[in-house]
């Protein structure tokens, strides 16, 4: 299969200081936060192979009141392209989507590029109790579903003491109409944007890394249920886009 590609990513988070360095926390607009893009039409046809033939939909029972709120407040949010035919929307590319409120992810999944996982507190945490993710970057749903936060980032080096206790607090501190956002940038030998991958599976990188892949992570406070919406728009560009300066940058960092 032709990889799906995007042509520009914006912005370059290596070039925005409040992005790059950590931890990496800014404040959104939420006329920002869902976006289309020029792989769009691609990415959608992946979304909806990945829906019909692969495991990336889970959902709590106890999540559906917060993800019918996600339902309601996304649809709110859609971007430029979308048009509203009955009990259906039309998308950007064309393709009509039956609006379905009692399957408020999937239907989520075939709208938007956007994954979207809902975190939730239990205790002193905020744990995953449901997510549409089509786009996984070397994890699995099922294996962090049910998990709080420490528990989802165990494989992250350094994740366990005083960052955990950061991400907790800012967490708790999120508040409704008041977005935030980071971005990360990676290369990749792989330009897939299906990657699952087991926590026990450890590939080191190595090789040719001809793909950059960035993910926008948003978090957003539902007001009823009180939920954070952690959403990941996902961009896959050629290496090749990117001048000399800005591959030396990733590889020295590391990223």
């Amino acid at each position: 299969m032709e990889p799906i590609l995007q042509t520009r990513l914006d912005p370059l988070p290596w070039t925005v200081p409040a992005l790059w360095r950590l931890p990496g926390i800014v404040p959104m607009q939420m006329s920002d936060w869902l976006r289309v893009d020029d792989a769009y039409a691609a990415q959608m046809a992946e979304r909806e192979r990945l829906i019909a033939t692969a495991p990336v939909h889970a959902l709590t029972e106890e999540a559906r009141p917060a993800a019918e709120e996600l339902y309601d407040t996304a649809l709110a949010h859609l971007p430029p392209g979308f048009t509203r035919q009955g009990q259906a929307m039309r998308r950007p590319d064309g393709v009509l989507v039956e609006l379905d409120r009692s399957q408020p992810l999937l239907t989520l999944g075939r709208l938007l590029q956007e994954d979207f996982c809902l975190m939730e507190a239990r205790g002193e945490e905020h744990v995953l109790t449901g997510a549409i993710l089509c786009f996984p970057a070397s994890w699995t749903l099922a294996e962090k579903l049910g998990h709080p936060l420490t528990t989802i980032h165990v494989p992250v080096k350094g994740y366990a003491g005083d960052l955990a206790r950061r991400v907790q607090r800012l967490f708790d501190m999120i508040r409704p109409g008041q977005p935030l956002y980071r971005m990360n940038a990676l290369l990749y030998a792989n330009p897939a944007l299906h990657q699952p991958k087991s926590q026990t599976d450890y590939r080191p990188r190595s090789g040719e890394r001809p793909f950059m892949r960035s993910e926008r992570q948003s978090l957003v406070r539902l007001p009823l249920t009180g939920a954070v919406v952690f959403s990941i728009h996902t961009v896959v560009m050629a290496a090749e886009r990117l001048s000399p300066a800005d591959i030396a940058i990733l590889t020295e960092q590391g990223h």
